[in-house]
């Protein structure tokens, strides 16, 4: 069975935060060039839900431990994304949750 369409459209939103957050870095290192780069975020590979479980609590401690970072600057746009990181993360987590058990793979 197909992933759950929540997820689908989740996931899609949190891809395009994530290439915004991307980009954010690469400002950053610009405007801080002495500071060693904001943590990296994975980004789901497999459009599968059994996939998604395994890779996302990896996914949320690196988001937790971007957050710490950029907490410690003034980076406008890098704070931005990952708020919006962070919104669609805990989106993505409470679907994981309301869900578990039930399977979607086939």
């Amino acid at each position: 069975m197909p992933m759950d369409v929540r997820l689908v459209q989740l996931l899609g939103s949190f891809v395009g935060a994530r290439g915004r957050y991307v980009l954010a870095r690469l400002e950053f290192a610009i405007r801080y060039p002495a500071e060693p780069a904001p943590p990296l975020l994975d980004r789901p590979s497999e459009p599968q839900e059994h996939a998604l479980r395994e890779a996302w609590p990896k996914i949320e401690i690196q988001l937790e431990e971007a957050r710490a970072y950029a907490g410690r600057f003034e980076s406008g746009l890098l704070q931005r994304s990952l708020t919006e990181l962070d919104q669609y993360a805990r989106a993505i987590r409470w679907v994981l949750t309301v869900t578990e058990g039930a399977s979607y793979d086939s």
